[in-house]
Protein backbone atom coordinates (compact mmCIF):
# COMPACT_ATOMS: atom_id res chain seq x y z
CA UNK A 1 0.00 0.00 0.00
CA UNK A 2 2.92 2.31 0.49
CA UNK A 3 4.16 1.51 -2.72
CA UNK A 4 0.65 2.49 -4.04
CA UNK A 5 0.42 5.54 -2.00
CA UNK A 6 3.98 6.84 -2.89
CA UNK A 7 3.37 6.04 -6.97
CA UNK A 8 0.12 8.00 -6.56
CA UNK A 9 1.63 10.62 -5.10
CA UNK A 10 4.67 11.18 -7.56
CA UNK A 11 1.96 10.98 -10.33
CA UNK A 12 0.18 14.01 -8.41
CA UNK A 13 2.94 16.02 -8.25
CA UNK A 14 4.47 15.22 -11.65
CA UNK A 15 0.96 15.96 -12.88
CA UNK A 16 1.00 19.28 -11.20
CA UNK A 17 4.61 20.24 -12.15
CA UNK A 18 3.40 19.41 -15.48
CA UNK A 19 0.33 21.64 -15.61
CA UNK A 20 2.29 24.25 -13.71
CA UNK A 21 4.67 24.78 -16.26
CA UNK A 22 2.72 24.32 -18.98
CA UNK A 23 0.23 27.37 -17.92
CA UNK A 24 2.88 29.72 -18.44
CA UNK A 25 3.74 28.82 -21.51
CA UNK A 26 0.22 28.17 -22.45
CA UNK A 27 -0.16 32.22 -21.06
CA UNK A 28 3.08 33.12 -23.50
CA UNK A 29 1.15 31.83 -26.23
CA UNK A 30 -1.67 33.95 -25.54
CA UNK A 31 0.53 36.75 -25.37
CA UNK A 32 2.25 36.10 -28.65
CA UNK A 33 -0.81 35.64 -29.96
CA UNK A 34 -2.18 39.08 -28.33
CA UNK A 35 1.04 40.88 -29.99
CA UNK A 36 1.01 39.53 -32.90
CA UNK A 37 -2.26 40.79 -33.52
CA UNK A 38 -1.65 43.73 -32.34
CA UNK A 39 1.40 44.24 -34.90
CA UNK A 40 -0.96 43.22 -37.46
CA UNK A 41 -3.61 45.76 -36.81
CA UNK A 42 -0.99 48.23 -36.40
CA UNK A 43 0.74 47.40 -39.74
CA UNK A 44 -3.03 47.42 -41.28
CA UNK A 45 -2.98 51.24 -39.57
CA UNK A 46 0.18 52.09 -40.70
CA UNK A 47 -1.12 50.94 -44.81
CA UNK A 48 -3.77 52.65 -44.64
CA UNK A 49 -2.60 56.07 -43.27
CA UNK A 50 0.19 55.43 -45.97
CA UNK A 51 -2.34 54.85 -48.41
CA UNK A 52 -4.58 57.65 -47.35
CA UNK A 53 -1.03 60.03 -47.59
CA UNK A 54 -0.43 58.90 -50.63
CA UNK A 55 -4.11 59.42 -52.16
CA UNK A 56 -3.62 62.73 -50.52
CA UNK A 57 -0.41 63.69 -52.12
CA UNK A 58 -1.46 62.20 -55.82
CA UNK A 59 -4.36 64.58 -55.31
CA UNK A 60 -2.58 67.81 -54.40
CA UNK A 61 -0.11 67.12 -57.74
CA UNK A 62 -2.99 66.44 -59.79
CA UNK A 63 -4.63 70.00 -58.33
CA UNK A 64 -1.24 71.64 -58.84
CA UNK A 65 -0.52 70.19 -62.34
CA UNK A 66 -4.19 71.56 -63.34
CA UNK A 67 -3.51 75.06 -62.04
CA UNK A 68 0.47 75.17 -63.58
CA UNK A 69 -1.35 74.34 -67.15
CA UNK A 70 -3.81 77.02 -66.95
CA UNK A 71 -0.86 80.04 -65.25
CA UNK A 72 1.02 78.46 -69.09
CA UNK A 73 -2.32 78.72 -70.83
CA UNK A 74 -2.94 82.23 -69.41
CA UNK A 75 0.82 83.20 -70.16
CA UNK A 76 0.56 81.66 -73.81
CA UNK A 77 -2.77 83.74 -73.99
CA UNK A 78 -1.13 87.03 -72.75
CA UNK A 79 1.92 86.80 -74.88
CA UNK A 80 -0.37 85.97 -78.10
CA UNK A 81 -2.73 89.33 -77.14
CA UNK A 82 1.09 91.23 -76.69
CA UNK A 83 2.34 90.23 -79.86
CA UNK A 84 -1.07 90.58 -81.31
CA UNK A 85 -1.13 94.36 -79.92
CA UNK A 86 2.75 94.69 -81.03
CA UNK A 87 1.72 94.00 -84.68
CA UNK A 88 -1.43 96.09 -84.90
CA UNK A 89 0.97 98.97 -83.19
CA UNK A 90 3.76 98.49 -85.86
CA UNK A 91 0.53 98.59 -88.75
CA UNK A 92 -0.70 101.69 -86.70
CA UNK A 93 3.08 103.41 -87.13
CA UNK A 94 3.33 102.36 -90.85
CA UNK A 95 0.08 103.79 -91.62
CA UNK A 96 1.01 107.39 -89.85
CA UNK A 97 4.33 107.02 -91.33
CA UNK A 98 2.66 106.56 -94.90
CA UNK A 99 -0.31 109.51 -94.49
CA UNK A 100 2.59 111.95 -93.69
CA UNK A 101 4.89 110.82 -96.47
CA UNK A 102 1.77 111.21 -98.53
CA UNK A 103 1.23 114.78 -96.89
CA UNK A 104 4.63 115.83 -97.34
CA UNK A 105 4.15 114.96 -101.36
CA UNK A 106 1.00 116.91 -101.24
CA UNK A 107 2.65 119.68 -99.78
CA UNK A 108 5.68 119.71 -102.16
CA UNK A 109 3.15 119.75 -104.99
CA UNK A 110 1.62 122.41 -103.98
CA UNK A 111 4.02 124.58 -103.55
CA UNK A 112 5.65 123.48 -106.50
CA UNK A 113 2.02 124.22 -108.24
CA UNK A 114 1.78 127.82 -106.64
CA UNK A 115 5.75 127.84 -108.17
CA UNK A 116 4.38 127.57 -111.70
CA UNK A 117 1.42 129.57 -110.94
CA UNK A 118 3.93 132.44 -109.54
CA UNK A 119 5.74 131.83 -112.45
CA UNK A 120 3.37 131.55 -115.26
CA UNK A 121 1.58 135.29 -113.92
CA UNK A 122 5.28 137.03 -114.09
Amino acid sequence: MNKLLALLAATFFAASSFAQASAPVAGASAAAKTEMKAEAKADTKAAKTTSAAEKKKAKADAKAAKKAAATQKNAEKAAANAKADQKVHAADAKKTKAEVKADAKEQKAEVKADAKKEEARK
